[in-house]
């Protein structure tokens, strides 16, 4: 049977192995409620009390804080290559607000173009693929770089870089042709 004690320590216990979301501990707390429910035969909204109670709990802690959350992934996922558009479908799948999501795509200071770079030395894609293979491989190359999120234009400008270029960006070049 949920009581607030529980759900305080599985809140803890989450928080303790992930990072989350206001939204997302909601998800997750609700989850482990209607378990209970189900075997207990009671009702789910009988206990919303206690689930607000709780995530009040920890956001009053500190433990949960959306801004925070939103900034640490983001900086994360461009670290990574990825793009805007990727973080802030993942952001927005966590139930992190429009609004946190624009303030800190807005404030970080690494410009799309650098991502793509980043993504595409992590994928050995354009520039950073064996010579021989790299033209009859540009489609697929710009085609995976515009899944990932990066535009058109970006993809293009990306795939067909010459080494130069990547030397200005201070990239690292390897040609193992």
């Amino acid at each position: 049977m949920p009581t607030e004690e529980r759900l305080t320590r599985a809140a803890l216990h989450y928080l303790e192995r992930y990072p989350s979301s206001s939204a997302n501990l909601r998800k997750v707390l609700e989850r482990r409620v209607m378990k209970s429910c189900r075997f207990h035969e009671r009702d789910p909204e009988e206990f919303s009390g206690l689930i607000d109670a709780t995530l009040d709990k920890c956001i009053r802690a500190g433990l949960v804080n959306d801004t925070t959350y939103a900034e640490t992934k983001a900086f994360a996922m461009k670290r990574r290559g990825a793009s805007s558009r990727k973080i802030q479908a993942y952001l927005t799948s966590k139930g992190v607000d429009r609004g946190t999501i624009e303030t800190v795509l807005q404030s970080d200071d690494q410009d799309e173009l650098s991502s793509a770079f980043i993504y595409a030395r992590r994928r050995r894609l354009g520039p950073f693929r064996k010579s021989a293979d790299r033209t009859e491989r540009r489609d697929k190359d710009m085609a995976a770089l515009c899944r990932a999120g990066f535009s058109f234009e970006l993809a293009r400008q990306v795939v067909d870089s010459s080494q130069e270029t990547l030397e200005e960006r201070g990239l690292i070049f390897n040609d193992t042709s």
